[in-house]
């Protein structure tokens, strides 16, 4: 008859570790010894914390690469707002410096044309009488390249009309022909017409265009006004 094993306290301590492992074993005894079998319980527990170990794992392994995945985005976003920044403060940078430059430039331009460019004279002023006369007459005999110097216009005026710019000669042969010479250097209407002289007034006894009248007549006539002393 088989022998019946008695459970003792060792063996229930033994099977409580067996449990707690999640390997459960069945106690035989047969032929007066014990064999311990794995159960289908066992085997299914077993194989359900694997799987639950495997697929924590593997959760842990996806967020651990989407934390990396985020950091390395987020790295990339940085360093694309940094080059951002750094190519706009070198557009700012470069814009500031043309301005500069063409501040800079606009300044010498202004200083260059405000050196080259002389100032304008202010218009000479002469006196109104017969030495004013004949020293504007002189300047503008000089621009025209009229001979004739102040002593010869002097001697000339006062031999025709004593300095009187509305002297009349009212009896020669030009007066009975009805052209009768006039002003301080005497000059007939006719004369005073072909050789008047630009930019002098077109009156015959204004002085100074009587004056510069004269001498370039006298210029085409007698080579100056200076050769002439007597009636021309």
């Amino acid at each position: 008859m088989p022998r019946t094993i008695r459970i003792t306290r060792s063996h229930k301590l033994a099977a409580a570790v067996l449990v707690a492992a999640g390997s459960v074993t069945a106690i035989t005894a047969t032929g007066g010894q014990s064999e311990a079998q794995p159960t289908a319980a066992t085997s299914s527990a077993t194989a359900e914390k694997a799987a639950t170990g495997a697929s924590t794992a593997k959760e842990s392994a996806a967020k651990k690469a989407a934390a990396e995945n985020a950091a390395k985005k987020a790295a990339a976003d940085a360093a694309a707002a940094k080059k951002v920044a750094a190519d706009r403060k070198a557009e700012a940078k470069k814009a500031a410096a043309k301005e500069r430059s063409e501040k800079q430039a606009a300044n010498r331009s202004t200083e260059r044309k405000a050196v080259a460019a002389p100032k304008k004279a202010a218009p000479k002023k002469y006196a109104n009488n017969l030495d004013g006369w004949i020293r504007e007459s002189l300047d503008i005999m000089k621009k025209k390249n009229i001979p004739g110097s102040y002593e010869g216009l002097h001697r000339n005026i006062m031999r025709e009309s004593s300095g009187n710019p509305n002297a009349v000669n009212d009896w020669d042969i030009n007066a009975r022909n009805g052209i009768p010479s006039k002003g301080l250097l005497q000059v007939i209407q006719p004369t005073f017409d072909a050789y008047h002289v630009k930019g002098t007034p077109k009156k015959l006894t204004d002085p100074v265009a009587n004056i510069t009248a004269a001498a370039n007549y006298a210029a085409d006539r007698y080579g100056s006004i200076d050769n002439v002393d007597s009636a021309y």
